[in-house]
């Protein structure tokens, strides 16, 4: 195709005249008016309102006052609650609740003037004349957009409902003259029963009627309803759907051959928990439990290999001393595995090795060794918990989340499990004893005289006045670092000394306490909150009267 040719073709652009003025025709536009500013208020009242219902619906709204009170300019929300009472005579009737809002509606007001139809009009031709005429502006409007109560009306005549209506009311006759009414006697329900003056029409279910028990159904039922049924006033889509993954079963009874159905979740959730004991029973599991064992396949064979080889080594692990040992991908593969520590070590639920991870087959309350390994545990009641959870359990396995997270990358992180007296690396303090390499305290756990001869719930294989001593030490060196100055071991042999008598009585006050099965008892031997407090204060002041006298004498 010829371009010169396809343009040739077109028609030219007509342009304007130069210095000519385009007029425009205003003639269609509609004409201002001036917006009335007198303000109306509106009520979309929920059902039908004639000119002669109009007090009546004013009434079941509460009245002229309650609506002025509403409709006030700077009205809280409390008073701006319209609740719309079908039966006002009735105490028991929910009323519907509705709510003020803020509208920019404007009130027209429509004029017909009718006139007779003339001689040869068609019957299609508009009779009257319209006028419309804008009053004023709605600027708030009672809206009923909530959905209506259960609704339960007792029987009035019963003495109950006679109160209530005259405390409605205000009867002081009626309420001082009420008594409690006796009993009525049982009486079987009968669904022909013609209802009389003292019962309450009632539709009942004719099976209900033939009841076979004892005591028959009784008819002198006094329910009375409470203020609100249900806190639901929005409807909302349900879009209810069956799960796929239930299948229906068909299940026949032995003894009566009756056959019943039900459905089956084929998909539901298998949890494999590791197996736990408490402290009181006599054996200790060898094996996983057999929910466990089915899915020993989903499992890591080289990781699964590795945890085994390492409860070799160490019969008894904490979570954050066990994951330390591996990477932060590993450690967090067995943590979303679910089934690779239940496969190699069970937990106790109580006692000195309270939520640890022992190996198949090992009771360290049999053996003396086992103390190396027992759990201390202190709570940080300054440190701010971002999701504080219900039990210290589950706190203790949220901090092993939290520190799996942060400690890919950062040496430090991996000896988080190790206290050495000078440096920590969390703020909650959850230690095994083996795992406590400051010179002070390894000298007290290995210390042979401080052994007792069978083991005990609370304190292991320690008497209890060396685990108190060991727990006080333990507690002050690692708030004393927490603070930012560790504590010398002179310091500490001088909180000894002074908190001697006050652990003593402290301790045999907590041991007249019962032990309770599933409690965190290893502390319970420990000081009170307030005891622990002020021996840390006396502790402090100490310290910095000390600096103080150095500093007089440097002078």
């Amino acid at each position: 195709m010829n371009p010169e040719a396809s343009t040739s073709q077109l028609p030219p652009l007509e342009q304007p005249p130069t210095g000519e003025e385009t007029e425009i025709d205003h003639s269609n536009e509609a004409p201002e008016r001036p917006l009335p500013q007198l303000q109306f208020y509106s009520v979309e009242y929920p059902g039908y309102v004639r000119d002669t219902s109009i007090p009546k619906a004013v009434e079941n709204l509460g009245g002229q006052a309650k609506l002025e009170q509403a409709f006030r300019r700077m009205a809280p929300k409390t008073e701006s609650l319209i609740e719309l009472a079908l039966h006002p005579e009735n105490p028991f009737a929910h009323p519907i609740p509705g709510d003020v809002v803020n509208t920019n509606n404007l009130l027209l007001k429509v004029t017909k003037r009718r006139r007779k139809r003339r001689e040869g009009e068609s019957e299609d031709a508009v009779l009257g004349e319209y006028k419309a005429e804008i009053v004023g502006v709605t600027s708030k409007t009672v809206r009923f957009r909530s959905m209506v109560d259960y609704q339960f009306l007792p029987d009035m005549n019963d003495p109950i409902s006679q109160l209530r209506v005259a405390m409605e009311k205000m009867d002081v006759d009626a309420i001082t003259s009420y008594k409690i009414p006796a009993e009525k006697d049982y009486q079987p329900i009968s669904p022909t029963t013609n209802s009389t003056s003292e019962d309450v029409d009632m539709n009942i279910d004719p099976q209900l009627g033939e009841s076979s028990s004892a005591t028959p159904p009784s008819s002198n039922l006094r329910l009375f309803p409470p203020p609100l049924f249900s806190r639901q006033t929005i409807s909302q889509s349900y879009n209810f759907k069956a799960n796929p993954a239930s299948i229906l079963t068909t299940t026949i009874d032995e003894e009566t051959g009756e056959e019943r159905k039900r459905l089956i979740n084929k998909m539901r959730w298998k949890g494999y928990g590791p197996a736990s004991i408490m402290f009181t029973d006599t054996q200790v599991p060898t094996k996983p439990p057999d929910t466990v064992e089915k899915g020993r396949d989903e499992a890591n064979p080289k990781l699964l290999e590795k945890l085994r080889e390492l409860f070799v080594t160490r019969p008894i692990w904490t979570r954050m001393s066990l994951f330390n040992q591996f990477s932060a991908l590993e450690s967090r593969e067995i943590l979303n595995s679910k089934v690779m520590l239940p496969l190699v070590c069970y937990v106790f639920q109580d006692g000195p090795w309270r939520d640890t991870l022992v190996k198949f087959g090992y009771d360290p309350r049999t053996d003396p060794d086992a103390r190396f390994y027992q759990r201390l545990y202190f709570r940080n009641a300054n440190h701010p918990i971002s999701r504080p959870s219900v039990t210290t359990r589950r706190q203790d396995r949220a901090n092993v989340n939290v520190h799996i997270r942060n400690f890919e990358g950062a040496e430090d992180r991996r000896n988080s499990h190790i206290f050495d007296g000078k440096t920590v690396s969390k703020e909650t303090a959850a230690f095994q004893l083996c795992d406590i390499e400051d010179p002070m305290l390894k000298e007290m756990i290995e210390d042979p005289d401080a052994l007792r001869e069978t083991c005990d719930e609370r304190d292991g294989w320690y008497t209890s006045h060396s685990f108190e001593i060991i727990k006080s030490i333990l507690r002050h060196k690692f708030f004393s670092v927490l603070e930012g100055h560790p504590a010398t071991d002179e310091e500490c042999r001088n909180l000894l000394a002074a908190s001697e008598n006050s652990t003593r009585v402290a301790s045999s006050l907590h041991r007249v306490q019962k032990l309770r099965a599933g409690k965190h008892n290893m502390a319970k031997g420990a000081l009170r909150p307030e005891d622990a407090a002020a021996i840390r204060l006396r502790a402090t002041l100490d310290r910095n009267v000390k600096s103080f006298t150095q500093a007089q004498s440097q002078r």
